[in-house]
């Protein structure tokens, strides 16, 4: 890697990065990181090593203390940044190596800008937008490149233009493009064609108006990609063509899916994107070799069979609250050739009208994760019918510790066993705060975060999954099992099937006289991949499957 951000290649000389930006318009969620994540899947199958990352204008250092009402899930890294979901969708559908350097916010932006006025680093300049917040901005793009073995990177710009929160970053990547080149600079806009009903059409103004807003800063998208519930008429991309000053080929149709999000990739390969972009950015490559994939997308469209998994939360209303979790289960009901229907029951429910409503017929029970007192009662409930009626069970990061209440409950006679989280004064805290959380007072990125090691235990169900003896999760808690507790709920049944041996924690519980009872304190979720789904979500589809065949 040289210092301006070129590498060298076989031949010996220097060959330069390529940037492409993603931009979006008219309305927020429409799909950036998709799009990203599936130009990226089409890159790396042509040859390519192809880094992602995310910028956010909003103010947040990161979105660790965002609800998941604000914006959806928060994704952790391997080294425990807290980020966007768009990474999740990154670290899915590629093999890009994600870190803190790959997720930026203006809040971090700024941060880091006043850190070095005070610290005197810009020698009584006076501090601006331009060029010091800019130049920051710009240093982070560069800066990811110089820390990976990549030959692309692609930027997300989050949030829509015009936002006036993000008028730094569309500034700095326009110097950028300027600096680096235009054969080394791509910017693909992603903007929406409202129909409208009464009159029967797509509307392409607020598309050339969100490009016009581009062209003032001094952007001239390559690639516009059009977010459509209706086909796109050629007429439509003719117009689209000409007021945008674009390629009609470079006019993209992305259509909702009929079936999977993990249809976008052949979706734009059809339509040649990656070819626009390999001959904008001057790269000969092969075609992409998509075969495996539609293998993947073929199984998930047409499953030989079918589950029906209940997924018990507190914030189910919001589709993006538990997003790699559904997309785990998607991944996992391929690999099993089953196709997953989610029943999403939201735990306050449960505790009005009772388990058996929601939960009688389910192949298979899910607890996420989660903060607050909301709803546990609901979740405990639902722990207890799982367990009593053999439905299999996955517990995840909170679901792991709800299955250890209900069982220090109703199995060891704790009859107000509890978490300190929820009741600081129980008198059974089967779930207690870390040790090193007791004295921590700030909420952003003081959790336990990112991957730790887990040693399985011999003969259990999790070492079968798995098929190794020690693995590498993912995490994002302050509350863990009580050791104090442990050896009573060993002596009444339960096994200790997973623990991170530095600190003797437990990480994985297990019923053994369950037909596949399996909570973890870590989130799986976050390490299943399309083609390689999580070994945890694989079996726990697997042993609803059997239990939906068993039923019939």
């Amino acid at each position: 890697m040289s210092a301006t951000g070129g590498w060298f290649g076989a031949e010996g000389f220097l060959r330069v990065m390529k940037y492409i930006f993603v931009t979006g318009g008219v309305v927020s969620s429409l799909g950036k990181g998709l799009t990203a994540a599936s130009l990226g899947t089409l890159l790396e199958q042509r040859g390519l090593r192809v880094l992602l990352q995310k910028f956010d204008p909003y103010l947040n250092v990161d979105p660790g203390t965002m609800s998941p009402y604000q914006h959806g899930e928060v994704y952790v890294l391997e080294d425990g940044s807290e980020t966007d979901l768009d990474l999740g969708h990154y670290e899915r559908f590629t093999n890009s190596p994600l870190t803190r350097r790959n997720s930026l916010t203006a809040g971090r932006i700024y941060e880091e800008v006043l850190r070095k006025e005070r610290r005197g680093d810009y020698l009584g300049a006076t501090v601006q937008v331009i060029p010091h917040v800019t130049d920051e901005i710009k240093f982070r793009i560069k800066g990811a490149g110089q820390h990976a073995d990549c030959d692309v990177i692609i930027t997300e710009i989050g949030g829509t233009t015009g936002d006036i929160e993000g008028l730094p970053f569309l500034e700095a990547l326009r110097q950028f493009a300027l600096e680096v080149g235009a054969d080394n600079a791509l910017f693909i806009h992603v903007t929406l064609l409202p129909y409208i009903k009464a009159a029967g059409e797509l509307k392409s103004k607020p598309t050339q108006q969100s490009v016009a807003k581009l062209r003032e800063i001094g952007i001239q998208p390559q690639i516009l990609v059009c977010r459509s519930e209706h086909p796109v008429e050629d007429d439509v991309k003719r117009k689209l063509s000409m007021f945008c000053n674009v390629p009609l080929e470079a006019v993209i149709e992305e259509q909702d899916v009929a079936y999977t999000i993990y249809e976008v990739p052949l979706t734009l390969q059809r339509q040649h994107m990656d070819d626009l972009v390999c001959k904008h950015l001057r790269l000969d490559l092969p075609p992409a070799d998509m075969r495996d994939w539609q293998v993947m997308v073929d199984r998930v469209i047409a499953p030989k069979h079918q589950v029906n998994i209940a997924v018990v939360g507190k914030y189910i209303e919001h589709q993006d609250a538990y997003k790699s979790i559904y997309e785990a289960l998607t991944h996992s009901g391929a690999a099993n050739d089953a196709g997953v229907n989610l029943h999403k029951v939201d735990a306050e429910d449960i505790e009005a009208e009772g388990a058996g409503k929601f939960l009688a017929g389910m192949d298979g029970v899910l607890i996420p994760g989660g903060f607050g007192s909301r709803g546990v009662e609901g979740k405990i409930q639902a722990a207890q019918f799982a367990r009593e009626n053999n439905i299999p069970y996955l517990g995840l990061c909170l679901g792991m510790q709800i299955a250890a209440i209900e069982f220090a409950r109703n199995v060891c006679g704790l009859r107000d066993a509890h978490s300190t989280e929820f009741n600081a004064g129980t008198p059974h805290p089967v779930i207690a705060l870390l040790d090193e959380q007791r004295q921590v007072t700030a909420k952003g990125g003081t959790m336990r975060l990112g991957s730790y090691c887990c040693q399985l235990a011999a003969d259990s169900r999790a070492r079968a999954a798995y098929g190794v003896d020690t693995v590498s999760e993912r995490h994002r808690h302050r509350y863990e099992f009580n050791g104090a507790y442990r050896s009573l709920m060993v002596e009444r049944g339960l096994t200790i099937a997973g623990t991170y041996t530095d600190k003797d924690l437990v990480e994985i519980i297990e019923n053994p006289s369950h037909p596949w009872f399996v909570a973890c304190q870590f989130h799986p979720e976050f390490q299943s991949k399309p083609n390689r789904p999580h070994p945890l979500f694989r079996e726990f589809v697997k042993a609803a499957l059997v239990n939906h065949e068993q039923k019939l």
